[in-house]
């Protein structure tokens, strides 16, 4: 990450020369956790396969209130701007069946894939237990973990956004 992105984001992403306290055990810098996920048409995503790739891991479940306030915002200020422009965007949701993330899919109008998180495998492997969805991850093309945020907080996704944006366009 610059450090002119590092002095813009800093702000928002928690502690992240340290613990995060939002429930992460993962912090801004670290590689993203291998991950293999398949999402509701049968595709499959892993991390090998994204790295080259600037993507987000949005973490929800169909029972969240606050997921589904955050997924239309997701899918025209995130998905919309950029599906083009170099970057995936994919829900993981957690452990829950295929058909219950289907009506969720529905009920929110989002077009991005949404992956399922079999007995919260992933989820477990970046938060402590029993943490709350809600979260993004933003992972960069070398497959490191570039910015994290938690709940729906305008200011933070708006730095997400500035974030995502800054990232698409290091091409390193």
């Amino acid at each position: 990450m610059t450090l002119t992105l590092a002095l813009l984001i800093g702000p928002f992403i928690g502690n992240a020369f340290g613990q995060d306290d939002r429930g992460y055990t993962v912090a801004v810098g670290d590689p993203m956790p291998d991950f293999s996920l398949l999402d509701l048409e049968g595709d499959q995503w892993s991390r090998t396969e994204l790295l080259g790739t600037v993507y987000i891991l949005q973490f929800t479940a169909s029972w969240c209130g606050v997921c589904r306030k955050e997924m239309p915002h997701l899918e025209e200020r995130v998905w919309q701007r950029f599906k083009g422009k170099g970057l995936q965007l994919l829900g993981v949701d957690l452990d829950e069946p295929a058909e219950k993330v289907r009506g969720l899919v529905e009920d929110t109008g989002i077009s991005y894939p949404v992956c399922l998180d079999a007995g919260g495998a992933l989820f477990g492997e970046v938060t402590v237990p029993k943490a709350g969805v809600t979260r993004n991850i933003v992972v960069d093309r070398t497959g490191n973990i570039a910015f994290l945020t938690r709940l729906f907080d305008e200011a933070e996704f708006e730095a997400m956004v500035d974030a995502v944006a800054a990232l698409l366009e290091d091409k390193k």
